[in-house]
């Protein structure tokens, strides 16, 4: 077989598995949206859940999502940050630091149940914060802090190591010529990393079943002391995300609509997943554009 016709074979392959795979995702996802879609409402979404009476919403799981979301980037970017441009600019390059990128590279495949065991035994038992926010997202951090140090560091690695060199010349110290020249240029794929790996994390339910609770707290959405323990912005509370609240519908939901209001949880949760993965790449683009000088 000459190379020619080879080539066109190996082609003809890869278009094919690449068709099949995105047609699983696609059929994957209609079921699962198609599924939820029509129990979806206003009702469901803004009301709390059910432990036993049919009817009950999501309002508590869903805003827990996002406040811990809120406090894993909170802890987890500007430290991923640091090391990134550690890495990136003052790490010498020889053996040990390709050990620290391999060490970040195997941290960031851990199963998320291996995470949660260690954070629940670290933060839950031996700093005694018990099953709160906080321990969730602390979890959350150790799992998400690798993969951003990574998304970081490539984004960095990307800029022209001119741009460093000619804010050198200009007699900026090292430091000042990352924060004033070489950031503010990364500053879309910063922000498109940070994204992607909140879209991530949005969806995780195995590290926070052991450090954040399986059971959604009694809290009072007026009330905005958040050293109060029925207060929302307690981060000392236990607290039931979106995809753990799917997981405990799925394994002991003792609801009468619990396959409903689970299939329609989980279209909540596959729709802010593709949100924010298309928000990223919306947003970043936008800011390359204007950072570039476009419209």
């Amino acid at each position: 077989m000459d190379a020619h016709r080879m080539n066109r074979l190996v082609l003809t392959l890869i278009k094919t598995v690449t068709y099949i795979v995105v047609a699983a995702l696609v059929l994957l996802l209609v079921y699962i949206i198609g599924k939820g879609l029509p129990h979806l409402s206003w009702h469901f979404l803004g009301s709390e859940s059910q432990a036993f009476l049919a009817g009950g919403g999501i309002r508590n799981q869903l805003f827990d999502s996002f406040y811990i979301l809120l406090l894993t980037l909170v802890i987890s970017t500007p430290l991923a940050l640091l090391a990134a441009i550690f890495l990136a600019f003052y790490a010498p390059q020889n053996s040990l630091t390709d050990l620290v990128r391999t060490t970040i590279e195997v941290l960031s495949s851990l199963p998320s149940i291996v995470v949660g065991l260690f954070a629940y035994l670290l933060f839950v038992v031996n700093f005694q914060m018990g099953f709160s926010l906080l321990a969730g997202a602390l979890a959350l951090t150790i799992f998400n802090l690798p993969i951003l140090t990574r998304n970081f560091e490539d984004a960095l690695a990307e800029i022209d190591e001119t741009q460093m060199q000619g804010g050198l010349a200009l007699g900026f110290s090292k430091w000042k010529a990352i924060t004033q020249i070489i950031l503010p240029a990364t500053l879309p794929s910063l922000i498109t990393g940070m994204i992607l790996g909140a879209g991530r994390i949005f969806g995780e339910a195995a590290a926070l079943i052991f450090t954040a609770g399986q059971s959604p707290a009694q809290v009072d959405f007026n009330n905005w002391n958040p050293f109060s323990s029925t207060s929302f912005l307690n981060i000392m509370r236990p607290a039931e995300t979106l995809a753990v609240h799917i997981w405990k519908l799925n394994s002991e939901g003792l609801v009468q609509d619990a396959a409903l209001v689970s299939a329609a949880s989980a279209t909540v949760l596959v729709l802010m997943v593709i949100i924010f993965n298309a928000g990223a790449r919306i947003l970043g683009s936008y800011l390359q554009k204007k950072m570039m000088g476009g419209k």
